[in-house]
């Protein structure tokens, strides 16, 4: 059955197929297939309910079904660490070896990243050359966002130099196939990394850098969870952002 309020959705925002399709990266015979009445992997209806501003229940009524019971979420929830400096690096570690499908990352800078693995762009080079789709989003430097967020943490423009060093160490990547690398000129709520079906939310506090504030440690249950939210929070984000390189 078509989905005529998919349908409805993009003629009021006037997104033709084409665009649909250049703005979730797929190609144009999908999104026909979604409005045919295929329900889309769930990153995509998040990046589609995010571009036409409906819920994905309204626009696929019959995941709504599938939405978690208010217990599951206390088990979405694996471990709270005060600050982001107490992750274990092993962690992270782990976590890079392990994903397989969708390693998403949105920060401003986090440099942290590869100065704790040391050998990051090789694991995310072997991570795309097996299949994983790799896309992170980087703060841009000349947006006023960055400004403020360095106003707030106290780092002035500290922070603009940290997004700076972030695009710089990520270049060498913009050409290689499964790794896309963008800039977001939003504000910046929490830091999420994604590896499938885990994932770190660094919370930013106002007054306080990234590294001194509280990290979830979350794995997804079920449709429309705690881990949902946040993940449809990165799909939003990265339909605003712009391709990163050349710069």
């Amino acid at each position: 059955m078509a989905n005529e309020r998919l349908r409805g959705a993009l003629a009021a925002h006037a997104l033709t197929v084409d665009a649909v399709a250049a703005r979730t990266g797929v190609d144009p015979k999908t999104v026909q297939r979604w409005l045919a009445g295929r329900t889309p992997h769930a990153r995509h209806r998040w990046a589609v309910a995010s571009l036409v501003r409906e819920d994905e229940a309204y626009l696929w009524p019959a995941i709504a079904s599938n939405r978690q019971v208010p217990n599951t979420v206390a088990h979405e929830f694996l471990t709270l660490y005060s600050h982001r400096a107490d992750v274990p690096p092993a962690l992270w570690r782990t976590l890079f070896n392990q994903v397989r499908q969708d390693l998403n990352i949105l920060v401003y800078a986090a440099v942290f990243l590869p100065e704790q693995q040391l050998d990051l762009l090789d694991l995310l080079s072997e991570r795309a050359a097996t299949g994983c789709t790799v896309r992170i989003a980087l703060g841009d430097p000349s947006s006023p966002k960055l400004l403020e967020r360095g106003a707030e943490e106290k780092f002035g423009a500290g922070i603009v130099s940290r997004a700076e060093n972030a695009l710089r160490h990520y270049a060498p990547l913009h050409n290689c196939p499964g790794i896309e690398i963008r800039v977001h000129a939003t504000t910046l709520y929490n830091s999420i990394y994604r590896f499938d079906d885990v994932m770190l939310v660094n919370t930013h506090v106002w007054g306080l850098s990234a590294f001194a504030a509280p990290v979830l440690h979350l794995r997804r249950l079920v449709t429309g969870g705690l881990f949902d939210t946040f993940a449809q929070s990165f799909e939003a984000v990265w339909t605003t952002a712009t391709p990163a390189y050349p710069r």
